[in-house]
């Protein structure tokens, strides 16, 4: 009963956020804010798990394949299409759920403890649509081209690692990538990254939204949003396999 108190209280939020909407001009503002917080204040991580990610795989590949039956480029095909089907977007969203999600808990339960939110109400605006949808939009934006990113920086982890340690040539991993490069894999990818997306962003808004207390609550709405996206992630990455693939 307690998971459906609160399942049917997330979806009423949801809803919220779209009545009484405020002018274009304010979200669209306020959503272009966002995308920079999450999505350049995010490149850095994001980049430097995804290079070690493909240099790491591609060493444990090589490991676990050296065989004089084995073709080089068979490293390359492997790498690419682990890091497209399931390390760039899972891995990478994982992280985000950490850093992004829980920045947006932390600050709307901020918001809510400190009475912001209460203050909006009054002055007749919607505090759920004002304050929550520029986040999930952004986050549905630029979480995805993240993933794109983190795929290519992968690919550039695998060249450099196989390079570095002479296990194969770039010319070799690049044969190996496009010769098993199917433009459905990135379709999957992509579908995957829209959804751990709107997971990470919806999540932490509802946490952070729904905060009572003080400064301790705060740090448990946090948690919380972490926590509970990171399941969701798990969750809809087998669904979305079973589904799909």
């Amino acid at each position: 009963m307690h998971f459906f108190q609160h399942f049917g209280r997330y979806i009423l939020f949801l809803k919220g956020m779209f009545s009484r909407p405020e002018k274009f001009k304010v979200y669209m503002d306020r959503t272009l804010l966002e995308m920079n917080n999450i999505g350049i204040g995010s490149l850095g991580i994001v980049a430097i798990i995804a290079i070690f990610q493909g240099a790491v795989t591609t060493l444990q590949i090589a490991y676990q394949l050296i065989s004089p039956l084995v073709e080089n480029p068979v490293i390359g095909s492997i790498v690419s299409d682990s890091s497209m089907l399931e390390l760039a977007p899972t891995i990478t969203c994982l992280v985000l759920a950490g850093k992004v999600g829980s920045h947006i808990a932390s600050e709307i339960g901020t918001m809510r403890v400190t009475e912001q939110i209460d203050a909006l109400e009054i002055m007749g605006i919607n505090s759920a649509g004002f304050i929550a949808l520029p986040k999930i939009v952004a986050g549905v934006v630029m979480i995805p081209m993240l993933i794109v990113i983190s795929i290519f920086l992968s690919n550039v982890g695998g060249v450099i690692a196989g390079e570095a340690s002479g296990i194969l040539t770039p010319d070799e991993y690049l044969q190996g990538a496009r010769g098993s490069f199917l433009a459905y894999n990135l379709f999957f990818s992509l579908i995957k990254a829209f959804t751990y997306a709107f997971i990470i962003t919806s999540v932490a808004c509802f946490q952070g939204y729904y905060t009572s207390g003080g400064a301790l609550e705060v740090g448990t709405s946090s948690t919380r949003a972490v926590v509970y996206s990171a399941v969701l992630i798990l969750f809809a990455d087998y669904v979305l396999t079973q589904l799909l693939l």
